[in-house]
């Protein structure tokens, strides 16, 4: 959903439109495919952060506009809340140090962000969900100024037909009716993309949907929401009912959600756009003016907006992207499981486990997904959301094992194997896996820490939950900003 768009109303005929062009689009794509028309030369991989404002007192700013413009940078721009911020880092490799060189220009970048936007009175936070929020701050008037984004709440409640009800269970009990899709914007993710050529991205893709569960376990960071302690990533939890088009009628008949673990493993590329296409309709009809099948034809590289546009109005949690750049066609995985932060390297930690991990476990000769089931993978899924590193999962050849154990006895040896394979420096590798390792040595990760932070906040005495959650998130700002990772923050 980063495309801009237009404000404007939709007819059934756009729609009719729409619906022959995405098809027309998804013909041109099966052509490609087939004619090897991608670029592979040198696999890149990106970083995206969602990010959160908060005022003096640690409660939402909504301020993003005041603040992008205090920032003047090209890789900030608006999300969904008046609260967010996103930013994204050029693409590269990752062999030597070029993990250290994202870490390095994210916390330049944000640094600078935080001194700029600090003089509108907005301060960032990277943190899944802000545990600050309140029922006031979820209205539609909390929605960026972007015309796309109230273009998307319309659509989302039109399809709905009714408004939104979130019910999540877990150590506390949420249940709250909202008219808009602004709850969305409390899910503040990070983003991993890895370029793959065609004939690798079945094998990447049902690797990271195989090991989907074990990341969450490992990186929660959202436990807070409106209030309530609930999941350990309640992030997955909320975006899965947030942006949910289904009335409770659809859903007791089996339609698809759009925000979608999925349901099989994958032998091309072409199984997920196709299924969008074929299972989920329009959200956003609008036509551009491309032939594909003529640009094919011409020997260019056609941008096939509207099958692009339709696959950002579907979440799946492993995302597969089509994009064009200098009038080069290629694809990538794009992993969007993880929340934000803690910091930087609690962040470069998830994604140099996520990186080596995925390498390892799609070139190997008996691949781990045929030897679960596809359902397996969605269980570990919800019960690591659920239960963070106390979880219990199921692993071929293991069965149903602690999380924790999995990771420290059999997933890290392999992410370290995939990171050499990578070419990351020796240094480089041993730090950041070393993060994930006393994550789990200790239990401790975002939301360990920031359910124990509050817990001495509040348990015991007189104080009001809210300002137990505003101090942790005080004290949680401080830590963030250090760059020490979570596992080694106090509970002060």
């Amino acid at each position: 959903m980063g495309e801009d768009v237009g404000r404007q109303e939709f007819t059934r005929a756009d729609r009719t439109r729409y619906r022959a062009k995405v098809r027309r689009c998804l013909d041109a794509f099966e052509r490609m495919l087939r004619e090897a028309q991608f670029e592979f030369d040198r696999p890149l991989t990106g970083l995206e952060i969602e990010l959160n404002l908060v005022d003096e007192h640690q409660d939402p700013a909504m301020r993003n506009a005041e603040a992008l413009e205090a920032i003047a940078d090209p890789a900030f721009q608006t999300e969904l809340g008046q609260w967010n911020l996103e930013i994204n880092l050029a693409p590269r490799e990752l062999d030597g140090a070029g993990v250290t060189a994202f870490e390095d220009d994210v916390r330049a970048s944000l640094n600078a962000a935080e001194q700029k936007a600090g003089a509108v009175g907005a301060h960032l936070a990277m943190i899944g969900i802000l545990p600050t929020l309140r029922t006031e701050h979820l209205g539609q008037h909390a929605l960026s100024m972007n015309p796309r984004y109230e273009l998307l709440n319309e659509q989302i409640l039109a399809a709905r037909g009714e408004d939104l009800h979130l019910a999540v269970d877990g150590a506390e009990r949420l249940r709250v009716t909202s008219d808009t899709i602004v709850p969305e914007a409390a899910c503040t993710s990070t983003q991993f993309h890895l370029q793959v050529s065609p004939e690798q991205f079945p094998a990447v893709w049902n690797a990271a949907q195989a090991i989907a569960g074990v990341q969450i376990a490992v990186g929660a960071n959202s436990p807070f929401l409106l209030g309530k302690q609930l999941w350990a990533e309640t992030r997955i939890a909320l975006f899965e009912q947030a942006t949910d088009t289904r009335s409770e009628e659809l859903k007791a008949q089996g339609v698809r959600p759009r925000v979608w673990f999925g349901e099989r493993w994958i032998t091309s590329i072409f199984d997920l756009f196709e299924e969008n296409v074929r299972y989920f309709p329009a959200l956003l009809p609008i036509v551009s003016d491309e032939d594909p099948i003529e640009v094919l034809d011409q020997g260019d590289t056609p941008e096939l907006a509207e099958l692009r546009l339709h696959n950002g109005t579907i979440y799946r949690w492993n995302r597969p992207v089509y994009d064009v750049v200098r009038d080069r066609a290629h694809l990538r995985v794009e992993n969007r499981v993880l929340p934000a932060g803690p910091t930087v390297a609690d962040t470069l930690a998830n994604g140099a486990f996520y990186y080596g991990l995925v390498r390892m476990l799609a070139e190997e000769d008996r691949p781990v997904w045929t030897q679960m089931s596809f359902s397996a993978a969605e269980e570990n899924f919800h019960a690591c959301a659920r239960d963070g590193l106390d979880a219990q999962v199921y692993w071929p050849g293991l069965g149903h094992v602690p999380v924790a154990e999995l990771v420290l006895r059999r997933l890290l040896p392999l992410a370290h194997d995939g990171l050499r394979a990578w070419g990351v420096d020796t240094a480089v590798r041993e730090r950041l896996l070393g993060i994930v390792e006393r994550r789990c040595a200790e239990h401790r990760n975002g939301s360990s820490w920031q359910v124990a932070a509050f817990r001495r906040r509040f348990d015991g005495t007189s104080a009001e939950r809210h300002d137990a959650l505003r101090g942790m998130l005080r004290s949680y700002l401080d830590h963030m900003h250090t760059n020490d990772p979570v596992h080694t923050w106090a509970i002060d």
